[in-house]
């Protein structure tokens, strides 16, 4: 009974506040422009500065693990050929970069720091799984769009250059390279510029996941579902059935299992549907994952961490 307390203080929060979000627009005090907004805001501002602050508080040489970001690095690798594969045993060739995009793409940003934060009281090592999944995330995005385009177009130097600004330019890989140069200059971090940052860090998480929340839609769920099912429990159940063993035998443990977990079955990242849209593809597929992962992942995730509580691993 322990372990589950601890394990449903640890999510049951996180998802209230996405309730709230979608309870909040149904009586109409938000709306999904608005929440769309919201959620850009978030990850223009709160998010960067979140990861910064952790980063910049601590001593970057004591925190960074290289083993932990090369296994987060090798596991994306992994878990994007695994789904790319089973892309193929689908009759429509037309949904093969959705299904392959949504089935790997967690919201470890958002939900990442927003769950390490919730249980450990601050995210670093959210921030070192950052580093070596979210980047990884966002090239292979548009080249798997690109490749499996409905209408397929040749990778060029332009693809190129615009995946290479998209990496180098966003906003929370900005916020964990500032934060880890703040670190090791050893720049105090305290006084006016401390409170201010905190203050704008700490919406993060109730902002973002209220604005995911407020953009649910429980209709586009239900099409394309058999793929969508598929994605959905790969997302949810496969990878981590598959890498948490690994991790554990690796010898993670804590915060760093925490975050592999997130990285490894916390819902499709909202921000697969835009992409896919604005390269070309129908975005239904994704629409529907995204929509099941977020519902789901409430009691998958809870499961998960109550087994690795129970086992002691956390």
């Amino acid at each position: 009974m322990e372990n589950l307390i601890f394990s449903l203080n640890a999510t049951v929060p996180i998802f209230l506040m996405m309730l709230l979000g979608l309870f909040f627009r149904k009586i109409g005090w938000l709306n999904v422009e608005f929440a769309n907004q919201m959620n850009r805001f978030v990850f223009l501002v709160p998010l960067p500065l979140l990861v910064f602050k952790d980063l910049a508080t601590v001593n970057f040489q004591d925190v960074f693990q290289l083993k932990f970001v090369a296994f987060c690095f090798f596991v994306t690798i992994a878990s994007i050929t695994v789904v790319t594969l089973i892309s193929f045993l689908w009759k429509d060739r037309s949904i093969q970069g959705e299904f392959i995009q949504a089935s790997y793409r967690s919201s470890a940003a958002l939900l990442g720091l927003a769950f390490i934060q919730n249980i450990y009281g601050n995210a670093g090592m959210a921030s070192m799984m950052i580093i070596g999944s979210v980047p990884l995330y966002n090239i292979m995005a548009v080249i798997v769009l690109s490749i499996f385009a409905p209408e397929r177009k040749k990778i060029d130097a332009a693809l190129i250059r615009k995946t290479l600004k998209g990496i180098i330019t966003n906003p929370i890989i900005l916020g964990i390279c500032a934060g880890i140069i703040w670190s090791l200059l050893r720049i105090p971090f305290t006084g006016i510029i401390s409170k201010t940052v905190g203050n704008l860090a700490n919406v993060a998480s109730p902002m973002g996941l209220m604005a995911m929340g407020a953009t649910f839609d429980f209709e586009k769920a239900f099409h394309k579902i058999k793929p969508a099912l598929t994605a959905a429990f790969i997302k949810l159940v496969g990878f981590a059935s598959i890498f948490l063993p690994l991790a554990i035998r690796m010898g993670f443990r804590e915060k760093e299992l925490v975050a592999i977990l997130v990285m490894l079955s916390s819902a499709t990242t909202v921000s697969c549907f835009v992409m896919a849209r604005n390269m070309g593809h129908e975005g239904t597929l994704t629409s529907s994952t995204v929509m099941l992962t977020t519902m789901l992942s409430a009691f998958t995730l809870t499961g998960w961490l109550f087994l690795l509580k129970y086992l002691q691993l956390v």
